[in-house]
């Protein structure tokens, strides 16, 4: 143990303050990771490697942030698209003196580590968003970028730029083969974010080999197709290069701007640089010794040295900039208390003031005003009631606005001008479902805005790595999803959601709001709003809904995910049959055929599966008393359902689904509903079926 201080006490002397290299500060990075991932067994080393010099420009001389601080708001923001190569991003945050000790390191991909084999947002500080299915960070990116934009235009007065910060984006081939890079970059240019600059790292390798053989794009030519600002050919190794291209990205304030930095995947790997050996897997011990004495780092593992460190370190040009903004905000504060007051309660993200009165007065507003309408246009009822009430609302839709109804009475669509994006809080996605999400990604986890986007529930599939995402960050990020069933008709199977609702609801701390009327569409929202970890799929219908009559009890109960609508006459049902959207009302009409049999039903709303599993136990008794037979119907596949009523109980007559598992058909909505079942009819039959074969129940 003496031996090993001795060596490290000496190790970390032998380099000078004054003689420290912009090599030696590459070594560290180098080298931390390196030594990481062949410690962890597992692990790329590639682009941490090849990306060093690129890092060390960016972090050491242009990068605004504040190492104690992570949260600091008017921070630039740094993504590594290309999360494979994490430890980078953990050698930077380590040497330049966020919270993360070498004792970290050292357990990179280990068990409770705060180094994760790909960055995670809320695990390890200074990480701003999780990264590693390739081209979702990029997409993160231009969220975060358009937050910055358009917060700026909402807060920003002359003299007193309270928001002003750049996004930087470091990317690799294979964030750009995937397609969600187009999605984003293409929004990106046409609306000239000018603060989003990225750094492609062109190293010409990927997993399988030598990319020219299935990526042989422009991609300079392509992303000045786009509207960026392309700066070609940059000496990804040559630190004076990458600073005047930096310096004359910086300066175009009207487009985005790609860095192309060739570089040596793996450099300084003496074998291994420049081939996919060095791309997905440890250097090996040989490798590691060999380019120690290529590269002059003769420092053991997890050894740097003080000076190095010293080098590296930005806690106190961090506080200095940070002390800085203060300043500033404090003289903003007293000249505009009111908006520095808003400014702070929507980057914390706090509902403001009243919320729940406010919430609470309007459900009941809409109970009594008892409309019938589709639950999409309730949805923007909703909204025109939130909007004036929450500003941080920002809309948008895939190019279906006018069918998801996102925008709301007095919506300004963001649009491009000569100096960027004009203030605006509904934005026109284009056809992009994919990027859309992980736009909204990005504009949740920069602050002072609540995102919600738009499309049908078809096309969630589309969207559906960045809602996991989402829920994986915990975001407060809300998924409108209109035309939620075989209800939307003629459009026929492409279009009719079948799988999707239950698809959802595997996602872990993904909450699905399925409302049937406008009461419940109302609490969906609030619920969503509420709900800071994690996010919600709104499911709505294309087809009129009435609104079913509630006690204020009733309304209260909505927010417990599922609740007793309607019951047996007496208190004392039968059977109970759970629904949820347009099934409501479908089960509401069985209700009352069986009534006039003598046989009592007991309706149960169920528009959260997963709120409502999470309630106490006696209380979803209190809904489900065991025993009870039971029969959900929902138009869709089953499998959301069979745990609930008892499917594959002991004696096979506890509970039934009413559902669909097949694909629909082009048809009018009320012909496909009595072609697959979902009738009051049926239901009944199923209903005297289970009441003849169950055992007597008191309740």
């Amino acid at each position: 143990m003496k031996n090993a201080e001795t060596q490290t006490k000496q190790a970390t002397q032998t380099t000078n303050a004054n003689e420290v290299t912009p090599r030696d500060l590459t070594n560290a990075i180098r080298f931390l990771a390196a030594d990481a991932i062949q410690a962890a067994n597992s692990g790329h080393p590639g682009a941490p490697m090849g990306m060093a010099e690129i890092a060390l420009v960016l972090w050491r001389s242009h990068l605004r942030h504040n190492p104690a601080n992570p949260h600091w708001p008017d921070r630039d923001r740094f993504v590594l698209s290309n999360g494979h190569g994490s430890m980078l991003l953990y050698a930077l945050l380590h040497l330049t003196g966020y919270d993360l000790p070498i004792n970290e390191l050292r357990h990179f991909r280990q068990l409770h580590s705060k180094t994760p084999g790909h960055p995670e947002y809320g695990m390890t500080p200074g990480v701003e968003t999780t990264t590693g299915p390739l081209g979702q960070g990029l997409a993160n990116g231009v969220g975060m970028a358009l937050a910055e934009a358009l917060l700026a235009r909402e807060f920003n007065r002359d003299g007193l730029a309270i928001v002003d910060h750049h996004t930087y984006v470091f990317a690799g081939d294979g964030c750009l083969m995937e397609g969600i890079s187009h999605e984003a970059a293409s929004l990106a240019g046409t609306l000239k974010l000018g603060k989003l600059i990225c750094f492609y790292d062109d190293n010409g390798i990927s997993i399988d080999g030598h990319v020219e053989h299935w990526f042989a794009d422009d991609t300079p030519r392509r992303f000045e197709a786009y509207g960026w600002h392309v700066v070609r050919g940059v000496d990804g190794h040559d630190p004076a290069a990458i600073e005047r291209a930096l310096l004359e990205a910086k300066a175009v304030a009207n487009q985005p701007s790609l860095i192309c930095c060739k570089t040596i995947i793996g450099k300084g790997a003496p074998t291994k640089a420049g081939t996919h050996d060095v791309h997905g897997a440890p250097l090996g011990a040989q490798e590691i010794a060999a380019a120690r004495v290529k590269l002059e780092w003769p420092h053991p593992p997890f050894i740097i040295p003080e000076a190095i460190y010293a080098a590296w370190n930005a806690r106190r040009e961090g506080a200095e900039r940070e002390a800085q903004w203060q300043r500033t905000f404090d003289a903003y504060a007293l000249a505009y208390p009111d908006l520095a007051a808003e400014f702070r309660r929507r980057i914390a993200g706090e509902l403001p003031s009243g919320w729940k009165e406010f919430a609470e007065d309007h459900l009941f507003a809409v109970e009594q005003a008892a409309a019938t309408v589709a639950t999409r246009k309730a949805s923007q009822n909703a909204l025109n009631l939130l909007q004036p009430k929450l500003p941080e609302l920002l809309g948008g839709s895939a190019d279906l606005t006018g069918s998801n109804l996102t925008a709301f009475q007095g919506a300004i669509p963001v649009r491009a001008s000569d100096s960027g994006p004009g203030y605006g809080n509904h934005i026109n996605y284009g056809v992009r479902e994919f990027g859309m999400s992980a736009i909204m990604n990005g504009i949740a986890l920069h602050g002072g805005h609540i995102p919600y986007g738009g499309t049908f529930l078809m096309f969630s599939d589309y969207c559906r790595n960045a809602i996991r995402m989402a829920a994986l960050m915990r975001l407060r990020v809300i998924f409108v999803f209109t035309h939620d069933s075989i209800g939307l008709g003629e459009d026929g199977p492409t279009h009719q959601p079948i799988e999707q609702v239950a698809s959802l609801r595997l996602i872990p701390n993904v909450h699905v709001q399925r409302p049937c009327d406008a009461t419940e569409t109302l609490a969906a929202w609030i619920a969503a709003l509420d709900r800071r970890g994690g996010p919600t799929c709104l499911i709505l219908s294309r087809q009129n809904l009435p609104t079913l009559p509630r006690t204020p009890e009733q309304i209260a109960q909505i927010a417990r995910g599922g609740y007793v609508l309607a019951d047996a006459e007496g208190g004392k049902p039968d059977a109970a049959v759970i629904a949820t959207g347009s099934e409501v009302e479908i089960a509401m009409q069985a209700r009352s055929l069986l009534a006039r049999e003598g046989i009592g039903l007991r309706v149960v709303s169920m528009p959260s599966l997963e709120v409502f599993d999470a309630q106490a136990a006696d209380y979803r008794a209190s809904v489900l008393p065991e025993g009870l037979p039971r029969i959900a119907i929902e138009a869709g596949v089953t499998a959301s359902w069979q745990r609930l009523v008892g499917v594959g109980s002991a004696d096979g007559t506890h509970g039934r689904v009413i559902g669909i598992e097949r694909f629909g058909e082009s048809a009018p909505a009320d012909k496909l509903f009595d072609l697959f079942g979902i009738t009051a009819a049926n239901i009944a039959a199923h209903v005297r079926e289970l009441v003849a074969q169950a055992k007597p129940l008191s309740i």
